[in-house]
């Protein structure tokens, strides 16, 4: 097995154009049941990463973070798109939703503060954690847990956009 070190990508955001250009990379490969975890300090830029990445996928409507409703459904070009926020939420609770119907069904997930709700998670997803170097740069860890997100994340090193 690789070590952490070796399985994660690094992505560089100077701006929020470079923040929607990964949105874009990753919507590209998405297939049913695509499971991305989001984690960073309170204005790492989860949110304005789940916007742009939200966009790439074809949603027309105006996204924001569902710290209170804790999961948003939007109908995507091509697929559902799922946004969810666990910030307020314990994994208990998070337990009593159903969300392996989301995590197993017919759109693309994303969660925000993931980390909250670790063992309810499924094993292959692609985590995504950002901090901030700076004022203005965000760097963004791709870690992918199983193969398809694997060869995404190697595809997009191989083309030039992950280090």
């Amino acid at each position: 097995m690789r070590s952490l070190a070796q399985s994660t990508f690094t992505y560089y955001s100077q701006h929020e154009d470079d923040t929607d250009l990964l949105g874009k990379l990753l919507a590209a490969y998405l297939i049913p049941g695509s499971v991305l975890t989001l984690d960073g300090d309170l204005g790492a830029g989860k949110t304005r990463f789940s916007q742009g990445f939200a966009r790439a996928i074809g949603i027309q409507e105006h996204v924001n973070s569902p710290t209170f409703t804790i999961i948003k459904e939007y109908e995507g070009a091509r697929l559902p798109f799922y946004h969810m926020d666990m910030y307020r939420i314990s994994q208990e609770e998070a337990d009593e939703l159903g969300l392996e119907d989301y995590f197993y069904g017919t759109g693309v997930t994303l969660i925000e503060w993931s980390s909250l709700i670790e063992d309810l998670l499924p094993q292959e997803r692609l985590a995504i954690t950002i901090s901030l170097q700076g004022d203005q740069t965000r760097v963004f860890h791709l870690t992918p847990h199983g193969d398809p997100y694997v060869s995404w994340c190697v595809q997009m090193k191989e083309n030039g956009h992950l280090q």
